[in-house]
């Protein structure tokens, strides 16, 4: 079986045995148990795995493969004896060490040489001798785990929402190597992408001719690194490739002319660039509309309608013509043109969409609404990265479609109930883990990196009182890769530690390795964070958001990274990587220099799940506001897992052994014909959504 898919169930903790027998030496029924044995303390000692199913199925190169996993063999930091070496460092000592560090990397071009402090005394290792969170996997014969993948292509392909490049790496590998046909594929993106890489015409058949630019935009990005769709230079083999889709959506009658008018330019020069012909009627009507000077399209409709202040109108014509969806994406531009309540009104009485992530996006959306004084932060996706744009002064001054507070809380009540309606009763009886309100829902995971132990945007988990967090990256291939911590206040003000600050900043509350700037062979950083230290030291510090930046200015992509946290107690012992610790470790391959890790909210002392890539070419982390981050802090007070099968229950109960649906963060014993969804099961509570 190949790697991606065994990668994608370690994080759901599986091992997959796709081999005919377990452990080696088979030849006697003692040499069996012993090397079964052997295999299972290994993966105890060294990992904290305790295999809970399938023992017999065990191979001695599972052991690596969660060497692999978990990063049993990494790199050694700039100070070696860290963290208690280098707090007893002056600042000058910290300063100076960098300092000889960066002239010999920069000055003398020598970045080949593994450095270390000169100032750091000899130091020994303390014994291991942390208390650990046992880790419980599973082990599955290659036929189980082909049954528990194709469920998981399944759930994926349900999703109306972009995936992940980890997801979307999965599905396409999955449909390739298994020949898999999708019955159903709900995302737009997905299909799109599916079809620009296998170059199957059939995928066209879950595509509109109104999507034909977005799959010239991806081809165009992807394969040319050019983002203006409008100027296109393609190679003739993809030229034949679009003439041929459009081809098949003529013969299939999916050709929504209307909603093509809002890309009318596109369509013009495409249709140019492509030097498409007509192969029928409708075909040369359709070439006839996109060249010609009208603009039929829904939007122009209701813009026209809008401008004439006949709301209601306007109102009937987006949603006869793009769904009720479309209406709910403008309710701050439509309610702000409101002149009476009974308008408001008869508008929120219209909304009658089962689109599950649209009403969630705008439950979060109203609950966290920013009155017009309040500069607001857009960001939205684009080809899997992260945009962001923060509203000018001019901007906030010219702004229209403000709505006022009182009408927020009005909308959020409203889709709330809405959703209430809509999900009563879409399950049995359910057990809800109380510790299930601390995840959030994946409502927009585009942008989110893969790997063990990654949960959705916004999951917080409590960190012991008794522990302190070890945030971690190391590398190949390149010679500087940087973690970064920003602090942020109530007011949004930030202040930055990291390798440009450390020197004078660092603290038995926060604590940095060095900063490694010759690490092509393998390089790491990390960061000590001791709450309650931090916390005295820092007062007004509210939030801590980590980064991760390519200094040497290549995209993520193009090397290896890996990032991550472990609980560690505060008294130190062991190595400074100790994989019986980690928590998570996942890998950053973003086609960008910039990625947004994760956060602690100080306030609670719970850790807080980011994990999005930045359109970004910056090298230097702290160049660009972080504030809007913090409104991923308090997404569960909104909406969380428990809320959400809450909503769907038909009975709560008390006793698993009642439940037909079991949502929960922890190993329990079902019955058989029982599901059981985890906090980790992002495509199953895709699937639920929607449903």
């Amino acid at each position: 079986m190949h790697l991606i898919y065994k990668n994608y169930l370690f994080k759901k903790h599986f091992f997959v045995n796709d081999t005919s027998v377990g452990v080696e030496n088979k030849d006697t029924d003692n040499s069996s148990a012993k090397a079964e044995f052997e295999v299972m303390f290994s993966l105890a000692n060294l990992f904290g795995i305790k295999i809970v199913k399938g023992a017999k199925l065990l191979t001695s190169d599972m052991i690596r493969f969660a060497s692999l996993g978990l990063g049993e063999n990494v790199p050694e930091p700039f100070y070696k004896g860290f963290p208690e070496s280098v707090r007893k460092l002056t600042k000058k000592e910290l300063i100076y060490d960098q300092l000889l560090n960066y002239m010999i990397t920069y000055g003398f071009g020598n970045f080949e040489d593994e450095r270390h402090s000169v100032f750091e005394e000899k130091f020994e290792t303390a014994a291991f001798k942390e208390n650990i969170e046992v880790k419980e996997f599973s082990v599955l014969s290659e036929k189980e785990a082909e049954a528990v993948l194709e469920d998981i292509v399944r759930n994926l392909l349900a999703g109306t929402r972009p995936l992940s490049l980890d997801q979307y790496g999965l599905v396409v590998s999955y449909i390739t190597d298994y020949s898999f046909v999708p019955e159903v594929i709900a995302s737009k993106n997905t299909a799109i992408r599916l079809l620009m890489d296998l170059r199957d015409t059939s995928l066209a058949r879950f595509l509109y001719m109104s999507d034909v630019p977005k799959l010239v935009d991806e081809i165009n990005y992807t394969l040319y690194h050019n983002e203006n769709v409008k100027k296109l230079n393609l190679k003739n083999q993809d030229r034949k490739f679009i003439t041929f889709v459009i081809d098949t959506i003529f013969e299939s009658g999916r050709v929504d002319i209307r909603n093509c008018y809002e890309k009318k330019k596109v369509w013009s020069g495409l249709l140019h660039h492509i030097h498409y012909k007509a192969k029928s009627e409708e075909a040369q009507q359709f070439l006839d509309a996109m060249r010609g000077s009208e603009n039929l399209s829904v939007y122009s409709s209701f813009e026209k309608a809008m401008t004439e202040k006949n709301i209601r109108a306007a109102v009937d014509e987006l949603k006869s013509g793009k769904g009720t969806a479309a209406v709910l994406r403008r309710l701050n531009y439509i309610i702000s043109r409101c002149e009476s309540e009974e308008e408001l009104e008869q508008i929120l009485a219209s909304l009658d969409t089962n689109n599950v992530i649209v009403l969630l996006q705008l439950l979060i959306q109203y609950v966290q609404y920013k009155s017009k004084n309040v500069a607001r932060t857009f960001t939205f996706t684009k080809h899997n990265l992260l945009k962001v744009h923060n509203e000018t002064e001019e901007e906030q001054a010219k702004r229209k479609s403000a709505i006022s507070e009182e009408q927020a809380k009005i909308l959020s009540a409203r889709i709330a109930e809405k959703l209430a309606n809509l999900l009563k009763g879409r399950l049995g009886k359910v057990y809800i883990d109380p510790d299930m309100r601390r995840y959030a829902l994946p409502i927009q995971e585009t942008t989110t990196q893969g790997g063990f132990g990654v949960l959705t945007r916004g999951s917080r988990i409590q960190i012991p009182d008794t522990k302190k967090l070890r945030a971690f990256t190391y590398w190949e291939k390149v010679q500087d890769i940087d973690l970064s911590v920003f602090g942020i206040n109530d007011k949004g003000e930030q202040t930055e530690f990291s390798w440009r600050t450390m020197g004078l900043l660092q603290s038995e509350g926060i604590t940095y390795s060095g900063d490694v700037t010759n690490g092509y062979y393998g390089g790491s950083e990390y960061f000590d964070i001791n709450y309650e230290k931090f916390r005295f030291k820092h007062p007004d510090i509210n939030y801590l958001i980590f980064c991760n930046n390519v200094y040497s200015a290549l995209p993520f992509s193009q090397v290896y990274c890996k990032a991550g946290y472990m609980t560690r107690d505060k008294s130190d012992s062991g190595r400074v990587y100790e994989p019986k610790t980690v928590k998570s470790s996942f890998v950053v391959n973003a086609e960008s220099t910039f990625a947004y890790l994760f956060g602690i909210d100080l306030r609670t002392n719970e850790f807080v799940w980011l994990n999005m890539s930045r359109s970004s070419g910056a090298t230097v982390a702290g160049t660009t506001d972080m504030s809007f981050l913090t409104d991923y802090f308090h997404v569960t007070d909104i909406i969380n897992v428990y809320t959400f099968f809450e909503l769907m229950a038909t009975e709560i109960v008390s006793d698993i052994s009642e439940a037909e649906v079991v949502v929960t963060n922890k190993n329990v014993e079902c019955g058989e014909n029982v599901q059981v969804i985890r906090e980790y099961d992002i495509d199953k509570m895709i699937q639920l959504m929607n449903v």
